[in-house]
């Protein structure tokens, strides 16, 4: 279940198998980066600033969601 939402052509992903902290990729074109969830803040790679509002502004009101499925798809962390 990678792709959670597409926001504006940015992909909210979440991955198995994932390391620790829990965070999420948002995906852009050529742009990654890689976001705590928690603290929203970044944990490696870039937006577009446009673009990574757009993804800030979706994932303040959807923490749960993804701790939840970030939890869920990784049962071991």
């Amino acid at each position: 279940m990678p792709t959670l939402t597409t926001i504006d052509n940015i992909k909210i992903d979440i991955y198995s198998r994932e390391h620790p902290p829990p965070h999420f990729h948002a995906k852009y074109v050529e742009y990654e980066e890689l976001i705590i969830i928690e603290t929203l803040e970044t944990y490696a790679g870039s937006l577009p600033k446009t673009q990574r509002k757009k993804a800030m502004d979706w994932a303040e009101n959807n923490k749960q969601f993804l701790l939840d499925i970030f939890n869920q798809l990784n049962p071991r962390l």
